[in-house]
């Protein structure tokens, strides 16, 4: 089975960070590791505190993971600080057979601030190089260009120029635009784009929805599919989601494939998810 590894926030509150990307990973039929960088207190309406991981702590936890497992693909999330997004470039030195999407929080779907400036300013000159898939929202897109696409051919130029300026393949998520539709936009640095476009979903929270796509094309990756089939199958995860979510806490809370009912499905079977979690327990238990 292919390994991922989500380099992320912890949400206490389950909806996004680590989490949703780990939940993600068993959806998709992939095996999820972790390195936890920074603690937060947090659920769908905010975050009240963020405890940043010590530089050591997540670079052990992450050469834990690359020496034991040999992971395909990685994910980052909220990376707080300068000095941990350096624990990550250092860490996956040397590993460009790797696929790196780096999701560049900025702030919770809240608002919360998650990550300052100097923390962002890394992302740009010791990541985004390495990364084989950017996923700016509009807001972080706002922040590398200096100006919000408001609209679909905004987007594709905003996109354009992200390539242009930092020579690797973005894919800009229009979510928070208004319209009937969705449209992400999916620029390569080889030049080509591409349009995905989907029905807006509404009455569901969307908290980590950034989250659970950057973590999806993470998982496809890793299971060595292109970059354009694992944006299309990523998307198509998420879209399920929102589809059919699940009613938490009074609100009705988007979540892909990897948490379909327990029960069963009509033809009387679990969901992957469920099938992989009993083959992890039946290795555990034969002791592989």
């Amino acid at each position: 089975m292919p390994v991922a590894l989500s380099v992320a926030g912890s949400d206490s509150g389950a909806g996004a960070g680590v989490q949703a990307d780990l939940l993600t990973f068993s959806g998709c039929e992939v095996f999820g590791t972790s390195a936890i960088s920074a603690l937060t207190a947090q659920n769908p309406d905010g975050v009240t505190d963020v405890h940043p991981t010590p530089p050591t702590n997540l670079a052990q936890q992450i050469s834990q993971v690359m020496d034991f497992f040999e992971v395909k693909g990685v994910k980052t999330g909220m990376l707080p600080s300068e000095e941990i997004v350096n624990v990550v470039r250092d860490c996956l030195a040397g590993t460009r057979e790797i696929s790196l999407v780096v999701d560049p929080v900025l702030a919770a779907t809240s608002g919360s601030k998650l990550a300052g400036d100097c923390a962002f300013e890394a992302m740009k000159s010791q990541l985004f190089p390495r990364a084989t898939l950017v996923t700016p929202n509009l807001d972080e897109t706002e922040a590398l260009t200096g100006e919000r696409p408001n609209n679909v051919d905004e987007l594709i130029e905003a996109a354009k120029i992200l390539v242009e300026k930092f020579q690797t393949s973005f894919l800009l998520k229009g979510g928070h635009m208004d319209g009937e539709n969705v449209y992400d936009i999916l620029a390569q640095k080889d030049g080509s784009l591409k349009t995905f476009s989907s029905p807006r979903v509404n009455n569901v929270d969307t908290h980590g929805s950034g989250c659970t796509l950057s973590a999806a094309i993470t998982a496809y990756l890793a299971r060595g599919e292109g970059l354009v089939e694992a944006v299309l199958q990523g998307r198509e995860y998420l879209l399920k989601g929102l589809k059919n979510p699940l009613q938490v806490g009074g609100k009705p809370v988007h979540r892909g494939d990897g948490l379909v009912v327990i029960d069963s499905r009509a033809d009387g079977h679990g969901s992957p998810a469920l099938e992989i979690l009993k083959k992890r327990f039946e290795n555990f238990a034969c002791g592989r």
